[in-house]
């Protein structure tokens, strides 16, 4: 093995000052993500139908990253220059992040009202506390305003969530919709139908064109049921666990100058599987299992080393898929005596 070591403690300040910058940033990009054909069918379907397609399965399935895939493959990324300092990205897709306070209304807009209330009371001019100018549109909302012609409400978008200045399509996450209140999928049943919101304090609908209808990806790990009515306008798809070989291809395709069919990984890998069959208190997922392998390559092992024979890769295990004190606290030493 070549790379870092772990060290006496007088040393490590010195080793852990030389190490470059973190490789968690290249695990990610739409163009790495693998997609099976059911997936892409089901995918397909709520494009030709015009509906959200609602995607369910275990954390660390592939579920959240789907929509940037999706609107990559589209096209329809964009890229963001914020003007602040901050290198220039891409946004593949607009994403809302469901809370547990969430409300409908919060996937297309809220009104900052402390914000207007300071406003009212520091004497300015009415027009000042005008309910446009403390309007902050989010991820549905902006994608139907983005349809549009641009026009006065494009305004009061915050700089980096600007109008593109052309009308253009979005793919939109809604992300764990199942942590929302239970009357939020059905307060939003005629507004995705029709891809339509009702601004109350403008007393103004705003709606996108039927060629530009915004692509919605929603996504659950179905921690309450969700009402039949919802279901019954999604396309819906539940992402399977992937399987060794499966697992295999998503890691060597995220970590670059990991070949799928190195012995590293696949013992890795089948570590990870071990771990999985125990009753943990939180299983390992894909993110923890990149995490595992990456850590080993930084640390020095070898395309062709066996993790079964090679000292120190037990407590590179434990820090990156045991995420318990309970869990951390097993023994890993069956493991290693199994595959041996």
């Amino acid at each position: 093995m070549t790379g870092w070591r772990l060290t006496a403690a007088k040393d490590a300040g010195e080793l852990w000052r030389s190490f470059p910058s973190p490789a968690v940033g290249s695990w990610a990009g739409p163009e790495k993500y693998i997609a099976d054909p059911p997936l892409l069918a089901a995918v397909e379907t709520a494009l030709w139908l015009g509906q959200p397609l609602l995607v369910t399965g275990e954390p660390g399935c592939g579920k959240t990253e789907l929509a940037n895939y999706v609107g990559w493959r589209l096209d329809l990324s964009r890229l963001i220059e914020d003007g602040q300092g901050e290198p220039p990205r891409y946004e593949h897709a607009l994403r809302f992040d469901t809370k547990t306070e969430t409300r409908a209304r919060d996937l297309f807009y809220t009104v900052d009202l402390i914000e207007r209330f300071h406003a009212a009371h520091s004497g300015g001019p009415g027009s000042a506390v005008s309910p446009l100018n403390f309007i902050r549109f989010h991820a549905l909302g902006r994608a139907i305003l983005y349809a549009r012609p641009k026009d006065k409400l494009s305004g009061r978008l915050e700089k980096w969530q600007a109008h593109p200045g052309t009308p253009r399509r979005s793919v939109v996450l809604i992300d764990e919709i199942d942590k929302a209140p239970s009357d939020v999928p059905n307060d939003l049943l005629m507004e995705i139908e029709n891809m339509r919101f009702f601004i109350s304090e403008l007393n103004l609908n705003v709606s996108a064109p039927a060629d530009l209808r915004p692509i919605l990806i929603i996504t659950s790990n179905t921690e309450k049921p969700l009402p039949e009515a919802f279901l019954r306008r999604c396309v819906y798809y539940h992402i399977p666990y992937p399987g060794p070989e499966r697992l295999r291809q998503i890691v060597a395709n995220r970590i670059d100058g990991l070949p799928e069919d190195s012995a590293l990984l696949a013992d890795a890998v089948e570590i990870f599987e071990e771990l999985r069959d125990l009753q943990l208190r939180k299983q390992p997922a894909t993110a923890e299992l990149l995490g595992f392998v990456q850590a080993l390559r930084e640390a020095g092992y070898g395309l062709h080393d066996r993790l079964r024979v090679s000292p120190g890769w037990e407590g590179i295990a434990r820090a990156t898929l045991l995420k318990t004190k309970e869990d951390q606290e097993r023994p890993l030493g069956p493991l290693k005596a199994a595959g041996a």
